[in-house]
């Protein structure tokens, strides 16, 4: 029915976000239709799904849908290809430019949003509103309240908001709506069973159809159905007018071609080992049952939603035996297909964890390398049980080093435990057929006895390791950490580069950036200024490119440019990476890599300490005690902690709250400090007067809390702000 009141409201609001709220049923689909009709402005249609909970899978169906209407920039396109894409750092920016540039006013659906069930993928999409230019809408239909900042959009007044209530039908709605379909019922009647559907349209529309051709007795029977379950209903509607008026052979194809998420036809004959799905697709899609078209050409469908379950009911009521058949199969062909996450549904929803297993084992650690912690996280969340991991050490092997990259010390050791006690058989993708090794090279990132022993599994590791294993990295870089933590920069640094070539070869990037990170670190401890730069930039640079700029592991690359933020005076710069580095830090533990948590947090305090940020250095160094509390065996960051915390006892402490930083123009006058030159000469130099200078000079011993120049330049040295002459 003409929802015109509904579609008139949304013409005329220019706000932009729209939520249409409301459970299945209320003609939300209906309404979306018909605005889009009416409206000048060309719609950007995403029917949501399952596999949108992963907000990267969200934001190419997002582009493919705003290609469609006018093709996007090369640069959107590459950044959300595959093989992955980071949310964060270029996925979402590069969309997000495409929607602030469109040189018209769009609306884009999320229709079905409720399937947006991580909160990842609802962030993005609160992220996307913020992009969108004048007279643009982003429109969210969903069944269920979304977790959206709806409070701040409403208060914003940015939200336009469609509830139940308003889609529920009044009486006078619904009596068109029935007389529509050819009943025709008093207005009290009508008042009546609006009241017992509470206006839902669907109920009433179903009731409308089992009246048409019922007596008055019957009638009153059919209108007490409508107090009963409402999915029932639905389902006994669909059962009946639908599925017993099937054919057998249509209804074998529909019941057992429903554990498909996504029907083509390859995959149905797969499925069913039959021949012939494709022209049985074809002849579905004519009869318009219930069957929604994916793309243009005809190839790919699914079933709608509430048929799809009805259909998966059926087929477990009448051969339960098939389900887990089907599901293999299924799983067999998308694997074939190089399809890996498809193939893994459907072999979990067989129950087959031994192909599971296999997948994970495969590529579990490529796809976290490649950006997709949630996945992979996902995926090992199937054997979170011991007997599982008893009976998949190799998963417990890849899950306790995800868990330990992550900040998951409780998961992580338990995970590795089991690795370690289980018996394995089989062979790893690296060709080895020992787990030994590999738990070596993760007790050796864990590092929680000591620098020796971390030194000693990390050697142990990369004696077994082959040389094409994904774990061999890990190994190396604990193995340049130990010799770092014992304050053997020049060999530290040899294997930090050694790591650098060995994680780009097996594209273990997330190695990769922690070493070339390291390699800044060990820079600047010998005043190397300029390779520090290079090494902090080309880090956090691999880190952005990659998708892993959102990594816990990634913060050292963070901070490190924050640090060449400061020496170059970009004072916005700095503390925008510092905030994005303290929003990884709770991805790191003080009980699993605690030697990145201190040294992380030990060079936000020295970047804040440039900035002047007495209360963010307090608050940090009281994270740096806690820490060492839990472990003091950390080699020389003891050490560093110590002298750091003397800078901070040493900084004049200040009444007001303003904490200002050195300015740009005494930031250029450090390096002049550094040499022999003159007051007068720097003066000359800089194009000012020498009073000038004189003036800036005293600023900056102020407020590095020092009262000459030499002290100056000491205490600039060790924040880092500038490197001693050659």
């Amino acid at each position: 029915m003409s929802r015109a009141g509904l579609v008139n409201r949304l013409r005329g609001s220019a706000l932009p976000v729209v939520t249409i709220t409301a459970p299945a049923g209320y003609g939300k689909t209906t309404l979306l239709a018909q605005w889009a009709e009416r409206d000048g402005r060309p719609f950007a249609w995403i029917s949501v799904d399952e596999h949108d909970a992963d907000p990267l899978v969200l934001l190419r169906h997002v582009a493919a849908a705003m290609h469609g209407l006018r093709p996007l920039d090369a640069a959107v396109v590459d950044a959300l290809a595959p093989p992955s894409a980071s949310v964060w750092v270029s996925a979402l920016p590069h969309l997000g430019a495409a929607l602030s540039t469109v040189d018209e006013s769009l609306v884009i659906v999320l229709d079905d949003a409720h399937l947006l069930r991580s909160s990842e993928s609802l962030e993005a999409v609160a992220m996307l509103t913020d992009h969108l230019v004048d007279g643009s809408t982003l429109v969210l239909a969903s069944r269920d309240t979304l977790e959206l900042p709806m409070t701040a959009l409403r208060t914003a007044g940015r939200l336009f908001e469609i509830g139940v209530d308003d889609l529920a039908l009044t009486p006078r709605d619904a009596q068109l709506l029935l007389q529509a379909a050819g009943v025709e019922l008093s207005l009290a009647e009508v008042s009546e069973l609006t009241g017992s559907c509470e206006g839902w349209p669907a109920a009433l529309y179903l009731s409308a159809l089992a009246l048409r051709e019922d007596d008055a007795c019957a009638r009153e029977g059919k209108r007490a159905m409508i107090h009963g379950s409402r999915d029932r209903h639905v389902a006994d509607y669909l059962r009946t007018e639908y599925v017993t008026g099937l054919r057998p052979g249509a209804l074998r194809f529909l019941t057992r071609t429903a554990v498909l998420e996504k029907l083509s036809g390859p995959v149905c004959d797969a499925v069913l080992d039959d021949a012939g799905s494709a022209r049985e697709l074809e002849k579905i899609a004519h009869s318009n049952l219930f069957l929604v078209p994916l793309d243009r050409r005809g190839v790919w469908y699914r079933y709608h939603n509430s048929f799809r379950d009805l259909l998966r009911e059926e087929l477990a009521e009448h051969e339960p035996e098939l389900v887990p058949v089907l599901h293999r199969r299924a799983a067999a062909w998308y694997d074939g297909e190089g399809d890996l996450e498809s193939a893994l549904w459907h072999a979990r929803q067989a129950g087959d964890l031994a192909h599971v297993a296999r997948i994970v084992t495969s590529v579990g650690l490529r796809v976290y390398y490649s950006g997709r912690a949630a996945t992979v996280e996902r995926w090992i969340s199937a054997f979170n049980d011991p007997e599982l991991l008893e009976r998949y050490p190799a998963v417990a092997l890849i899950g306790s080093f995800i868990h330990a990259l992550r900040g998951r010390p409780e998961h992580a050791e338990r995970w590795l435990r089991i690795a370690e006690t289980a018996r394995f058989t089989g062979k790893l993708p690296d060709g080895s057929t020992t787990l030994g090794p590999g738990i070596a090279a993760v007790r050796a990132m864990i590092a929680n006895d000591g620098v020796y022993q971390m030194i000693a599994d990390a050697e142990t590791a990369l004696s077994g390791l082959p040389r094409d294993s994904e774990f061999r990295p890990c190994a190396l870089i604990a193995l340049g950490i130990g010799y770092e933590l014992l304050g053997r920069n020049q060999r530290a640094d040899a294997i930090f580069a050694c790591t650098v070539d060995e994680a780009e070869r097996v594209g273990a990037t997330t190695t990769q950036i922690m070493a070339m990170s390291e390699r800044s670190l060990i820079a600047a401890a010998r005043n190397d200024t300029a390779a520090a730069e290079t090494f902090a930039i080309e880090a956090h640079t691999l880190a952005e490119e990659s998708h892993l700029g959102g990594y816990a592991t990634s913060s050292m690359a963070v901070v490190a440019s924050a640090r060449v933020s400061l020496r170059h005076a970009r004072w916005d710069e700095a503390r925008a990476l510092l905030a994005q580095s303290r929003r990884l830090r709770p991805g790191l533990s003080c009980t699993l890599l605690p030697w990145l948590t201190l040294q992380t947090l030990i060079e936000e305090t020295r970047a804040y300490l440039a900035l002047r940020d007495t209360a963010a250095v307090r608050s940090l160094l009281a994270e740096i005690h806690a820490l060492l509390q839990e472990r003091p065996y950390l080699g020389v960051l003891v050490d560093q902690a110590e002298a750091l915390e003397q800078d901070v006892e040493a900084m004049p402490r200040r009444e007001d709250a303003a904490e200002a930083g050195l300015t740009a123009a005494e930031l250029r006058l450090l390096p002049m400090l550094a040499t022999h030159l003159s007051f007068r000469e720097m003066g000359d130099e800089l194009h000012v007067s020498r009073n000038t200078v004189k003036t800036q000079a005293i600023s900056v011993y102020r407020k590095l809390g020092v009262s000459s120049r030499s002290e100056a330049i000491a205490r600039a040295v060790r924040l880092g702000l500038v490197e001693l002459p050659a």
